[in-house]
């Protein structure tokens, strides 16, 4: 049986988000009255809807791994619908708003608490262990689908923050590898690479300000135990700790270590890193792949634990890339979980996919993946910092995005030297208080 899939063609609905929310709110769960049937019927046919983002490789992907899965469960008829990432969520909430969400749809970390507390998303806790496996499945990976202690998706990848190399710039310079340390230390690293760019008559600097990405902040408190916010949604910092974190990089602003804001913009879209315009930078580690098909031919680059003040600190965590959900109106919530589970769990997926989806966070997927250099070198960057791995943080509050933007916007102004720290923690503040409170 082959998957009938709907693309792109079919269209985005657009309502302002202002009414979308409205009606998501008013969005309630609709659990079966007498329990959910558990177990998939054998003798029972169904047909179930999938969601999902992505390009046509990966629509190309998908209709083979639900080929596989209804190669398996005849009985079971799968629809496939997917959108450009830019349009996903805007159908997506339109769904929700009228209960007509599809039965598995693939969820972001981002928009999780919002489609849980808005009674969208099923709990899973009654599959989990039976039809959804989950022995393969990290425990503190598994946390991060949980919602008010509700299981409300299930990750299928994962990825951890870690800094990249660009080997090649820095042999060229003659400038060794950063291998560790603190923060200073490494704002002082940057500093060596800047200059000595400069004086080869290069252009690279050390890296782009660390303290523009609201994830190195996080960490930072994450070492010295604290979490960017609670389970309520109560922040676990204070302006202080804002402002130390702004001003711990002013020295190195002024020494030059970091790119130049205005550089970083002529090259958009691409990054700083990926125009071998640093020889450093601090993200998830599921973008190593991208960076190196964007550098080309001719480069090298290693991923490394990025810098730790805290000794024992448990800074970094796993974090779910991608999840799936099962719709709170789903009709056939029993094999809804039988192609999650097939699709998380199964060796046929992890050799169909590989990392097209991010690092499987399935054993059992993980190791019938065919992996690249790479995808390797991902996996033993995970195995080794199993010492500072923590408790995956609480799942996001209804408004990080436009949080995480603004964090972003004023740490480059700060960088641009247009905004004072004091005035941009004032102002991040007051765009907190709207978001949490407003």
């Amino acid at each position: 049986m082959s998957p009938k899939r709907t693309g792109p063609g079919t269209g985005a609905a657009t309502l302002a988000a202002a009414a979308v929310m409205v009606l998501l709110s008013a969005c309630a769960s609709q659990a079966p009255a007498d329990g959910p049937q558990v177990a998939l019927d054998p003798d029972e046919e169904v047909s179930i809807s999938f969601t999902f983002w992505g390009n046509d490789v990966r629509a190309d992907l998908y209709d083979q791994a639900i080929a596989a899965f209804e190669d398996e469960y005849p009985q079971v008829d799968v629809e496939v619908l997917f959108l450009a990432p830019q349009d996903y969520w805007e159908k997506r909430q339109v769904e929700a708003a009228g209960s007509g969400l599809p039965d598995v749809v693939t969820m972001d970390l981002a928009y999780l608490r919002q489609y849980s507390q808005n009674g969208a998303l099923l709990d899973l806790g009654p599959y989990l262990g039976t039809t959804i496996r989950t022995d393969g499945l990290d425990p503190q990976v598994l946390e991060s689908g949980v919602v008010d202690d509700v299981t409300r998706a299930l990750p299928l990848s994962t990825n951890s923050w870690g800094m990249f190399l660009n080997t090649t710039a820095l042999d060229e310079l003659g400038i060794e590898e950063f291998d560790g340390g603190t923060w200073d230390e490494y704002y002082d690293w940057m500093a060596d690479v800047s200059a000595a760019g400069a004086s080869a008559g290069k252009e690279i600097w050390g890296g782009v300000d660390p303290s523009t990405r609201f994830t190195n902040f996080e960490l930072a408190l994450r070492a010295q135990g604290k979490e960017l916010f609670d389970d309520d949604g109560v922040p676990g910092f204070d302006e202080d700790d804002l402002r130390a974190f702004w001003e711990r990089a002013a020295q190195a602003r002024e020494d030059g270590a970091f790119i130049p804001q205005q550089r970083i913009e002529e090259v958009s879209p691409l990054t700083a890193f990926d125009a071998a315009l640093t020889a450093s930078d601090t993200t998830w580690d599921n973008s190593g792949s991208g960076f190196l098909g964007n550098l080309g031919d001719g480069y090298e680059i290693s991923l490394v634990a990025p810098p730790l003040d805290e000794p024992d600190g448990k800074d970094l965590y796993l974090k779910a890339s991608q999840m799936y959900s099962i719709a709170a109106n789903s009709e056939h919530p029993a094999a809804a979980a039988t192609l999650i589970d097939f699709l998380v769990n199964s060796p046929e997926s992890g050799e169909i996919f590989g990392t097209n989806r991010g690092l499987p966070a399935s054993k059992t997927a993980l190791e019938a993946a065919e992996l690249d250099p790479m995808s390797q070198a991902i996996v033993d960057y995970e195995e080794s910092i199993g010492d500072r791995l923590g408790a995956a943080p609480p799942v996001p509050v209804v408004g990080y995005g436009g949080l995480h933007e603004k964090f972003r916007q004023l740490g480059e102004e700060v960088n641009y030297g247009t905004l004072t720290v004091d005035d941009a923690v004032s102002q991040f503040f007051g765009e907190m208080d709207v978001i949490l409170n407003g």
